[in-house]
C-alpha cells in the first residue's frame, strides 16, 4: 500500500480538497498507471454536483493517460513501461452484452467503494466510475486500459478516453452513419465537437450543428460541421431542414444534457431518421415525444454509452487518424492546468467556454 495525492469530494456541489489518500498495489488482473494526464468531463462535474448520487467521500476522474508502473497476476499482457489511456469501460469479457461487443453495457459492475483506494484515515472511498483518476496514480482492470504509441502526448491521449470515443463512436457505432447521410448535432461542446469529427469520418453529406453560441458553431464549422443554427432561434430544426435542403436527418446526436434539447430533437428527423440520446441529463429530468408520428415516420430513439465503442479496438484506429491528420485532438484542448489548479479548472469548465480542460501532473 502507498499515498498518493488526490482530489476528493467531500460535500456535493463543494471545491474538491486535495488530500493524501491509500492505493492498494494491484490484485489480480489490474494494474497501476502513474498518471501524467486527466481531461474533466461534464460527467465528472455532474457526479460531484450530486446530480447522479452516489457514496462520499470520493475520487472522480476519468479521462487519463500515463505509464504501467505496477502489474498484478493475469494483467492482460501489460507491461511495466507501457503508456496507456485508461477509460471508465471496465468489461468483465463474459455477460451477454460482453460477448455480444458491447463492453460499455457490462452487466458486471464494479465495486466502487470497496475498490483500491481509501482515505489517509482507512475510510472507504469511492472510486467513481472505477477510475478515480484525479490522483497522481490509479489501480485499474487491465480491460480499462489500452496501449499507445510513446510518441503520443498523454495530453492529447487522455482525450480519447471518454470525449473523443463517445462522440466519434455515436456517429460511427451507434448512429451508424453511411457516406451520404446527413446529421444533425445538438451541442457543439467537446463530446458535439467529436460527434461532428465522426460524421465527417463516416462520410456524412451535410452536418449541422446545433448550440446556443455563435462562437461554438464557428468551431464546429473547423471540425467538419457544414452548416450551423442557433437553438435560441424560432424552431431551429426548420433552418436545419434548410440546410439540409429541404428534409429532415438520418441521425440526430443529442451531445447534451439539458431536457429542451432532448424534447426537440425528434423534430430534426427525416423519415426512417434515428436520435441518438449521448447527453446525460440529471437523474430526475424527463423528456416528452409524440410517439404517433416516430412511428409512422420508421424514426427511432436509441441510447448510446461510450460511443458504443470497443476500446481494444476504436482508441487504436482513432490514433492512427490522428497521426494522418484526419482526426482533430490538440484543437480540443482549451487550456492545461496544474493539479493544484483542479478547482479553477473545473469552474472554467462550468462556463461552457472550454472545450476540454486538461489537468498536466
Amino acid at each position: 500500500m502507498q499515498t498518493v495525492k488526490a482530489a476528493v469530494c467531500r460535500e456535493f456541489g463543494a471545491p474538491l480538497t486535495i488530500e493524501e489518500i491509500q492505493l492498494d498495489a494491484p490484485g489480480i488482473g489490474q494494474v497501476e498507471v502513474t498518471l501524467d494526464a486527466v481531461a474533466i468531463c461534464h460527467s465528472d462535474i455532474s457526479f460531484a454536483e450530486g446530480a447522479w448520487g452516489g457514496h462520499l467521500p470520493a475520487v472522480y476522474g476519468h479521462e487519463a493517460a500515463g505509464v504501467i508502473t505496477a502489474t498484478g497476476t493475469a494483467a492482460g499482457g501489460f507491461q511495466i513501461g507501457d503508456t496507456v489511456v485508461v477509460t471508465l469501460i471496465r468489461a468483465c469479457g463474459s455477460c451477454p452484452n460482453c460477448a455480444g461487443g458491447k463492453p460499455t453495457i457490462c452487466e458486471s459492475p464494479a465495486d466502487n467503494v470497496q475498490g483500491p483506494i481509501r482515505t489517509k484515515d482507512g475510510t472507504p472511498l469511492m472510486q467513481a466510475m472505477a477510475c478515480g483518476a484525479f490522483a497522481e496514480k490509479v489501480v485499474v482492470h487491465h480491460s480499462q486500459i489500452v496501449r499507445i504509441p510513446d510518441t503520443l502526448s498523454r495530453e492529447v491521449a487522455c482525450l480519447l478516453s471518454c470525449g473523443v470515443i463517445t462522440g466519434v463512436g455515436a456517429a460511427i457505432n451507434a448512429a451508424g452513419l453511411r457516406p451520404g447521410q446527413d446529421a444533425v448535432v445538438i451541442g457543439a461542446g467537446g463530446v458535439g465537437l467529436n460527434a461532428i469529427q465522426g460524421a465527417r469520418i463516416a462520410g456524412a453529406r451535410r452536418i449541422v450543428a446545433v448550440d446556443m453560441t455563435q462562437e461554438k458553431l464557428d468551431i464546429a464549422k473547423s471540425f467538419g460541421a457544414t452548416h450551423g443554427v442557433l437553438a435560441s432561434a424560432p424552431k431551429p430544426w426548420r433552418a436545419a431542414q434548410k440546410a439540409l435542403g429541404g428534409r429532415g436527418a438520418d441521425a440526430v446526436l443529442v451531445t447534451v444534457g439539458a431536457i429542451p434539447a432532448y424534447d426537440d430533437a425528434p423534430k430534426y428527423l427525416g423519415w426512417g431518421g434515428k436520435v441518438v440520446m449521448i447527453g446525460m441529463p440529471h437523474a430526475e429530468g424527463m423528456a416528452t415525444y409524440n410517439p404517433m408520428g416516430m412511428s409512422y415516420q420508421g424514426q427511432g430513439l436509441i441510447g448510446s454509452k461510450m460511443g458504443d465503442t470497443v476500446i481494444q479496438r476504436d482508441i487504436p484506429w482513432m490514433v492512427d487518424l490522428y497521426e494522418q491528420g484526419r482526426l482533430k485532438l490538440d484543437e480540443l484542448i482549451s487550456g492545461r492546468w496544474r493539479f493544484d489548479q483542479i478547482n479553477e479548472a473545473i469552474a472554467d469548465t462550468k462556463t461552457g467556454s472550454a472545450k476540454r480542460n486538461v489537468i498536466v501532473f
